[in-house]
């Protein structure tokens, strides 16, 4: 591999975009962020001002890239709008002490409704925060050494990281290495740390303000969001190829090689508009553990360089890759880091989901995988899992929170010893660590959607449980009780719960109205498709019964009801999968 010649900022700004917009054609977006490069707006004065109960219009879109979404109660519009935030914080890999976790609880009751929401990057959302309670909780947010900034907006988002320890000690290394691809590619932005931390309107009209331009991200920022992902086979827990790039651990002997560069995969689409799609992300290449960082920043760059900043809709990296081609992004990446790619090296992945229960680490300490429904940690009759969390958080200090990219939580660095009464204060509470779920609702996966999010056109959380149980009855109807079928659901297309990826997946149109997609596969390698574009809520059992009669009269030994479907409605495809020629190597390191 060769070495860098020169420092990789000075580098990266040599290459502007070949199709650079006028100011005319940009989006408002990009107008807003040229306007104030520091992301402050007015952020400081409303909050100071008790009379306002919400942001302004464009303090909306700076809100973002420090981690906060401005909402309303959509189920009390009817009444007039009830604004609220919710702020979504970053966990680089999921990771919190318990120490944190019991900071997270506390803003969750003080300040926001009384839940924790992990969503599937590995974060914890807070919901129904007002603008008073704002202030307050980002501070303590920091103070706990966690941070919101880059959780939202225009940047790379928080990075994901395989978080179970069962597999292989090089999983230290790969989050290691995500640790400092985390510092490497956070934007530098000095409002932040002035509003939530200092609490001071920052100056503008100082020169360093005036003049900011972040070194990596430029005076715009990217055209829209960006995600990495670091995973370890033979688990795709991390459903990497969902990602604008994604870094596949080779491992060898306990020992990271390097990674399988992977780019171009995202799911967000809009309904109706057909120049808009989910893809899987293409491997491209290998690199070096200590490449990494300079292989994310280059990736980044050519995002900053080439993405669409007419068209939002039309804004993400998946479209640069898919058009320019990957010679096009592989000679990017080898011009702008001063590498070259070598050949991808062999992997396999066999599955997306977690392990749950107690399990060994392979470092002899146990860790336990506890099923969270639809992400959403709270208190309900028979099932308080937010008090026996806060309660392990207290009574076990040295236990590790680790967020799962599946919306679960994992209890680890746990010795021996303190099994017994870890399980017993659970079980206090009614979570269990057996037979947490049965095993469609341990396989499914929901956004939030309504009444919280303004994109949400259905019901999605408070729908997916009592659905799964309409599919089980369905399933033991025809016979096929105790078959897992990775389902997830969004209320909108925009694909945040990863539905393109399920084996069944049902994706919001309208209230009780949701397009039907069918073929994923449990290794997270390929994309389902649509069979029928709007189902009635209350006629999808219909829609499934004759699929499930006939997956169960005609499946192959052990066929998933994923592989069934891509198999039987669309064969065309299976046949181009297995007819394909394997994709061209990287150029050999010189």
């Amino acid at each position: 591999m060769l070495t860098h010649v020169k420092s990789f900022v000075d580098f990266n700004h040599n290459f502007p975009s070949m199709d650079t917009p006028s100011a005319a054609q940009v989006s408002k977006n990009e107008l807003i962020k040229t306007s104030d490069p520091t992301l402050g707006g007015s952020i400081s004065a409303t909050l100071a001002d008790t009379a306002l109960d919400r942001f302004a219009e464009n303090d909306e879109q700076f809100l973002k890239f420090h981690g906060i979404y401005q909402q309303d109660d959509r189920d009390l519009r009817k009444t007039g709008k009830k604004y609220m935030m919710m702020i979504r914080s970053r966990i680089p890999g999921g990771v919190m002490t318990a120490n944190q976790w019991i900071t997270f609880d506390d803003l969750a009751t003080v300040h926001g409704n009384n839940t924790l929401r992990v969503t599937t990057r590995q974060c914890i959302q807070f919901h129904g925060v007002l603008k008073s309670g704002l202030g307050p909780l980002m501070k303590r947010i920091n103070e706990s050494l966690l941070s919101t900034l880059a959780a939202c907006g225009d940047v790379n988002r928080n990075i994901t990281a395989s978080p179970t320890p069962a597999y292989t000690k090089a999983r230290e290394q790969v989050y290691a290495d995500a640790l400092r691809t985390v510092h490497a590619v956070a934007p530098k932005t000095p409002a932040y740390h002035s509003i939530w931390i200092d609490n001071v309107q920052l100056n503008l009209d100082e020169p360093a303000n005036k003049d900011f331009v972040d070194p990596l991200y430029g005076k715009t920022y990217l055209p829209r969001k960006f995600k990495i992902a670091f995973v370890v086979p033979p688990v795709n827990d991390m459903d990497v190829f969902t990602n604008d790039l994604g870094f596949i651990a080779i491992v060898e002997n306990d020992r990271v090689l390097g990674y399988n560069v992977a780019v171009g995969g995202g799911m967000g689409r809009s309904h109706g508009n057909v120049q808009t799609f989910p893809r899987l992300a293409d491997v491209i290449g290998f690199v070096a553990p200590e490449q990494v960082e300079e292989v994310a920043k280059a990736v980044i760059a050519t995002f900053r360089d080439f993405g669409d900043r007419t068209n939002r809709k039309h804004a993400r990296f998946k479209y640069v890759v898919e058009e320019r081609g990957l010679d096009f992004i592989r000679g990017e990446i080898n011009r702008r880091a001063s590498l070259t790619l070598a050949p991808a090296r062999p992997y396999e992945f066999t599955t997306t989901g977690d392990l749950y229960g107690w399990h060994r680490a392979v470092d002899g300490s146990l860790f336990l995988t506890l099923f969270v429904e639809t992400g959403r940690i709270k208190d309900v009759a028979g099932h308080a899992m937010k008090t026996a969390l806060r309660q392990v958080a207290e009574k076990f200090p040295n236990v590790e929170f680790r967020l799962s990219a599946n919306q679960n939580v994992i209890l680890a660095n746990v010795p021996e010893r303190d099994r017994p009464p870890l399980t017993a204060l659970l079980s206090t509470h009614g979570v269990k660590v057996d037979q947490q779920a049965s095993i469609l609702h341990a396989a499914s996966m929901a956004c939030p959607a309504l009444p919280t999010c303004g994109l949400a056109l259905a019901e999605s959380e408070r729908m997916l449980p009592g659905l799964i149980d309409r599919i089980e009855k369905l399933g033991g109807e025809v016979g096929l009780g105790g078959e897992e079928i990775i389902i997830r659901s969004t209320g909108c297309p925009n694909g945040c719960a990863r539905p393109y990826m399920a084996e069944i997946a049902f994706v919001g149109k309208a209230p009780g109205r949701y397009q039907l997609w069918l073929g994923g596969n449990a290794a997270g390698t390929r994309l389902n498709r649509v069979f029928k574009d709007t189902v009635k809520d209350p006629e999808i059992e219909a829609e499934l019964r004759p699929l499930f009669v006939r997956w169960k009269s005609t499946r192959q030994p052990n066929e998933r009801f994923g592989d069934f479907a891509a198999r039987v409605l669309w064969p065309e495809q299976a046949a181009a999968a297995a007819s394909a020629p394997a994709p061209a190597p990287a150029p050999t390191a010189s």
